[in-house]
C-alpha cells in the first residue's frame, strides 16, 4: 500500500509488489481448490455472499502468514464457499483456456475436480505424439475431470491421482501431467508442476484436514 509520506516509491516497485501479491493469492487459491467437501445435488447454488466469506478468510490467512510470529490459526472452509469464490472472484486468477472449475469430495473422501479446458492450445505444443496419445484425437473445449487424494503435513501437500477423464472418456496419467504442466507453467518455471511432486503450502499453512462438508486450514 502507498502512504502519503512515501512519495519516493517508484511505479516499478508497486508493480513488483502487485505481482508478488498476485502470486501469493494464486498459490493460496490452489491450496483451497484441493480441500473442499461435497454437497447434496439439491443444495442451492453458491452466492456472492459465500464468495465474500471465503475472501475474508483468505485475507485473514494471508495476514496471519505474513506476521513475524503467526498465530496457531485454524480456518474452516466449506465447498460452497470455495465454489462461490471460483465462480465470482477467481476468474482473473485462472490460466487462459481453463474455465468453470468446480470441486467436491466423494463419499470415500477422495477429491474430485471438474473444469472446461481448451485442448487445442495444449495440442499446439511442438512435441511428437504416439498413436496411442489421446490428444491426437481429442480437441476443442472439453470437460476434464480428475479424482484423487490429498495429503498434507509440515507445510507440504501431495495429490495422488486415482483417475481422470475427458468428456467421460478415461485418460492415462501422462495426459493429465501434460495438461497440468501446460496450465501451471510460469516464466520462472516453464515446465510447470509435476503431478507426483509435493508442493509447499502458502501463507505458512502447516496442514489441511479434510472433513465431511468442510476442511480445516491449520497455520
Amino acid at each position: 500500500m502507498l502512504h502519503s509520506e512515501s512519495p519516493a516509491v517508484r511505479a516499478s516497485d508497486v508493480s513488483i509488489e502487485s505481482r508478488t501479491s498476485h502470486r501469493r493469492r494464486a498459490l493460496l487459491l490452489a491450496a483451497l481448490l484441493s480441500i473442499a467437501a461435497s454437497v447434496s445435488g439439491t443444495a442451492p447454488p453458491p452466492t456472492r455472499a459465500d464468495a465474500a466469506r471465503l475472501r475474508a478468510k483468505v485475507e485473514a490467512i494471508e495476514r496471519n502468514g505474513q506476521a513475524r510470529r503467526p498465530a496457531p490459526l485454524v480456518t474452516r472452509v466449506t465447498e460452497r464457499e470455495v465454489n462461490a469464490y471460483l465462480a465470482f472472484d477467481a476468474r482473473d486468477q485462472l490460466p487462459a483456456g481453463l474455465t468453470g472449475p468446480r470441486i467436491r469430495i466423494l463419499p470415500d473422501r477422495s477429491l474430485s475436480g471438474i473444469a472446461t479446458i481448451d485442448l487445442d492450445a495444449v495440442r499446439r505444443q511442438q512435441k511428437t505424439r504416439g498413436w496411442l496419445d489421446p490428444l491426437n484425437y481429442l480437441g476443442g473445449k472439453v470437460e476434464v475431470a480428475v479424482a484423487g487424494r490429498l495429503s498434507s503435513a509440515d507445510g507440504l501437500a501431495r495429490f495422488a491421482l486415482d483417475r481422470a477423464s475427458v468428456s467421460g472418456v478415461t485418460i492415462p496419467k501422462f495426459v493429465v501431467q501434460e495438461l497440468l504442466s501446460y496450465y501451471s507453467r510460469t516464466p520462472a518455471n516453464p515446465g510447470g508442476l509435476n503431478l507426483d511432486d509435493p508442493y509447499p503450502l502458502p501463507a505458512r499453512i502447516r496442514r489441511i484436514d479434510i472433513r465431511p462438508g468442510e476442511a480445516l486450514v491449520r497455520q
